[in-house]
């Protein structure tokens, strides 16, 4: 058994998919406290891996060609003792095997055959059923076995700097609870009409007395400038991108967050913040937010009355406009029911 192993896990991206590697690292650093742990990432995501309590310092994929032969030279010096690599991908599984770990790790799902299967010492397959039946974390949980790790907690949670915290509390000045609203999305086909934001966030403001906060991501100013215009309330809007510690702060101190099934999403539910979340079409039962409390707002599927016939591709959950389904009212009453039980907490 090794005592203090030198673990190299490959998530090369997305926000969500990041955040969700929470879980896994939390075993790994319960069931060996001493041990080095770093994610192999694309730059991106490195803020939000220096919000995760179980990663050391990230290995960065390089952006630059000239920067490739230090990176290259770093990965086989290691001294990697394990190597679990979550992207089924030719070029991160000849990065596994640069590595020389005694222990390497593929993961595959469904009828994805994994790549390049010479350079694993050890293989996971999730069949299909399985897979689309329970959270992603569990998908990454199952590798854990081949190690001899117990799963011994599902938490998922990002550790916000307090000096963040306070800036961010600051600058919104609220005497009562926030109402945090992301309502972006990298996919233009999972965003829920900008006028059904406007008129949720006037009525939590007249209605509720909450403060609405708005922010968004890289892209995302023209929408939520749309939202503001739109809205007969004030609305206190961050139309440039907040830094990801930033806006992981700012769902911090927020009692709700309103947003797509997203990267954003996943930051505020593990950070402790009740999220009342928009799905379309894809699967809620694959991604869902971690922990308990969240409100997950999604239209009868398969889908019986089409908002885009022209548009939507039926048997692609990407490339369908389900969300706009899902009524103002709805949205409402789910924002209402969530700081209700923030204002009133169960005993």
């Amino acid at each position: 058994m090794v005592e203090n192993p030198h673990i190299l896990v490959i998530r090369r991206r997305y926000l969500g998919d990041i955040v969700l590697l929470g879980s896994f690292l939390k075993k790994l650093r319960l069931h060996w406290p001493a041990a080095v742990i770093r994610v192999l990432a694309d730059s991106a995501y490195a803020d939000v891996l220096a919000l995760t309590p179980d990663a050391d310092d990230p290995l960065l994929i390089p952006l630059k060609f000239t920067e490739w032969p230090g990176f290259l030279l770093k990965l086989r010096r290691g001294p990697w003792t394990h190597v679990f690599n979550f992207d089924n991908t030719e070029g991160t599984a000849l990065l596994a095997r640069l590595t020389g770990a005694p222990f390497r790790l593929g993961l595959h799902h469904g009828g994805f055959p994994l790549k390049l299967r010479h350079c694993y010492t050890h293989v996971e397959h999730d069949p299909n059923a399985e897979h689309e039946s329970r959270a992603i974390t569990e998908y990454f949980l199952r590798t854990l076995a081949a190690a001899g790790v117990p799963v011994a907690t599902r938490e998922v949670r990002l550790a916000p700097r307090e000096e963040d915290v306070a800036v961010l509390r600051r600058i919104v000045g609220a005497t009562g609870p926030v109402l945090l609203v992301h309502p972006g999305s990298r996919s233009r086909w999972r965003i829920w009409p900008a006028e059904r934001f406007a008129a949720v966030c006037d009525r939590v403001q007249e209605e509720l007395g909450a403060q609405v906060v708005m922010a968004g991501g890289p892209g995302e100013k023209e929408l939520i400038v749309t939202i503001c215009r739109t809205a007969r309330t004030h609305i206190l809007a961050f139309t440039e991108p907040l830094a990801l510690a930033r806006f992981a702060a700012l769902a911090r101190l927020s009692a709700v967050v309103l947003c797509h099934d997203s990267g954003p999403m996943h930051v505020a539910a593990a950070v402790g913040t009740p999220v009342v979340a928009l799905y379309g079409s894809q699967s809620s039962v694959l991604f869902p937010p971690t922990g308990k409390g969240h409100i997950l707002l999604q239209p009868a599927l398969p889908c019986t009355a089409c908002v885009a016939p022209d548009q939507c591709v039926p048997a692609d959950s990407y490339h369908n406009y389900c969300v706009r389904r899902i009524t103002v009212d709805e949205v409402f009453a789910a924002v209402r029911d969530q700081l209700a039980r923030v204002r009133t907490p169960a005993s």
